[in-house]
């Protein structure tokens, strides 16, 4: 399935259809591990949703750092994310400089996302944040899995070069990731998330970069930076998301000046690729209303 998803600011994609309403860009940010291969469904829905209701939707996908096609920083710190993005909404902004650009992250994107809008919050008209990450990963029940999981990234960042690669893209551990968070029981879609994970879980750069940016994702949270998010924002949560409890997104939305919780039922922290229509059709509302 080709990506709608462009992965450079100079670049956008339109739906397949002929109209004149205006375009309305929007800045997608993909989670730890994963590419902008992981949002293409939300955006193929959004274009389709789009061609229904007369919106253009200029749809941008960036690799993050350290990831795919991103770029190479010299740390893999949230402040350097931060500005990274910030350069990149630059390139965005000069292409559409009479548009208030939406921006949207899932997972650690949601991380990166709200700590952006916190710190830059005019160069944005809305923000979405997908499965958004409102449970310290070092405290509490999960602080002994986290820690685990940091001795696995420490190790492979340890290990010769030829050894590390192996250790860190293991198809036994991505496929166990991968089943711990697949939901569904359709036996087809179980299938194409697992061949997604196969084939994008493991294109991090090194794995310096890739024992960075968990540490970075596991070392912070939405919440940190809600209380100083003043533009209208959208949280879009799973009934069952195992990293994010429900009950912590309950808590997680009050913390914003101007926000709104919408949740999916039956569905956990892969909502990009299990309920791609429903996640948009949220999408759409929100960026349509006033």
């Amino acid at each position: 399935m080709g990506s709608p998803l462009p992965n450079t600011a100079a670049r956008t994609v339109r739906p397949a259809h002929h109209t004149k309403a205006p375009e309305t860009p929007l800045v997608l940010i993909h989670g730890f591990r994963g590419t902008k291969q992981g949002l293409q469904l939300i955006g193929k829905e959004l274009s389709t949703i789009g061609k229904e209701n007369t919106t253009s939707y200029s749809l941008l996908a960036p690799d993050l750092p350290g990831f795919g096609r991103g770029a190479h920083l010299p740390q893999y710190t949230l402040d350097a994310y931060v500005e990274w993005l910030h350069g990149y909404m630059v390139g965005v902004q000069k292409k559409f400089p009479r548009k208030k650009i939406t921006l949207l992250g899932h997972s650690f994107g949601s991380i990166i996302c709200a700590a952006y809008a916190s710190k830059y919050p005019k160069t944005i008209g809305k923000l979405i944040l997908v499965n958004p990450i409102a449970t310290p990963a070092l405290e509490g029940q999960k602080k002994l899995l986290t820690n685990l999981a940091i001795l696995y990234y420490k190790i492979g960042a340890k290990l010769p070069e030829k050894a590390a690669k192996p250790w860190l893209a293991s198809p036994l551990i991505v496929r166990i990731m991968s089943i711990a968070m697949t939901k569904t029981k359709d036996p087809e879609l179980r299938k194409f998330i697992h061949a997604q994970h196969d084939q994008y879980f493991s294109r991090f750069h090194s794995p310096s970069s890739v024992l960075g940016s968990f540490k970075t994702s596991v070392s912070h949270t939405v919440g940190e930076y809600a209380a100083t998010i003043p533009v209208k924002t959208l949280l879009i949560a799973g009934s069952i998301d195992d990293i994010t409890p429900l009950s912590n997104q309950f808590g997680l939305v009050k913390k914003f000046p101007d926000a709104k919780l919408k949740v999916i039922d039956n569905v956990g922290h892969l909502t990009h690729y299990e309920t791609p229509h429903t996640v948009a059709e949220h999408v759409h509302t929100f960026v349509k209303s006033v």
